[in-house]
């Protein structure tokens, strides 16, 4: 909200506001993100200036309760963003609101070296047959100025289609074949554009198509081993 003052000046106001029931329902698909993961959840959180921030952290720790088996640590937002890069492998699951959320996924983009390597999923309540539902997508969105040149990194989009056959459908079989092709076409030296480096001679820049093919090879043979 944008209001006038009497003095001719123009104040700005935002309010951010959290129910105890928004706090629980998000904290508990971080939990139960984490049981199938590392068994570790950081709440990040403003407690020490925000009123908000107070009740998520109590919430938060209320929810942690009923998960025994995973380890909850609670960290302030500026701290959070300055260990991001610090040691950024200290983290399993990341629990904050939108804006806190918002901010740190785009700093773990750069730590992975591409928006185009960050797949991400708007997670729902469970559905009937268990599951959950979700809206999958590549974090950096659509990119219309390369559509049709063979140009753009496929590996958001391939990791978010895991990511649906982890959390919707429960194929986590499936969902790790999938990541572990990505990570063994990453170590073949295989790189699109964004993530290329030309100084090493290691790798070798591929267009979206022989990176998509060559996922989907290594997703087979992983499938294969996986299944035996």
């Amino acid at each position: 909200m944008i209001e006038f003052l009497p003095d001719g000046q123009r104040r700005s106001v935002d309010t951010m506001v959290y129910s105890t029931s928004e706090i629980e329902r998000i904290a508990r698909v971080a939990f139960e993100a984490a049981l199938g993961r590392r068994k570790k959840v950081t709440s990040i959180d403003k407690a020490n200036v925000l009123e908000n921030g107070i009740l998520w952290r109590e919430v938060v720790s209320q929810v942690a309760r009923d998960y025994p088996t995973v380890t909850l640590e609670h960290m302030f937002v500026d701290n959070a963003a300055m260990q991001l890069v610090i040691r950024p492998t200290q983290f399993d699951v990341i629990l904050c609101e939108n804006m806190f959320g918002d901010i740190l996924s785009d700093e773990a983009a750069a730590l992975a070296g591409s928006l185009g390597m960050l797949p991400s999923a708007s997670l729902g309540s469970s559905v009937e047959g268990g599951g959950t539902f979700g809206f999958y997508e590549p974090a950096g969105g659509t990119a219309p100025d390369i559509a049709g040149k063979n140009l753009a990194n496929p590996i958001a989009q391939i990791l978010s289609a895991a990511l649906m056959l982890r959390h919707s459908f429960g194929q986590n079989t499936a969902a790790q074949a999938i990541q572990n092709a990505v990570l063994d076409v990453l170590a073949q030296g295989l790189r699109t554009g964004d993530i290329h480096n030309p100084d090493d001679k290691t790798c070798k820049r591929v267009g979206t198509r022989e990176m998509g093919e060559a996922i989907s090879l290594a997703t087979a043979k992983n499938i294969a081993r996986l299944s035996s």
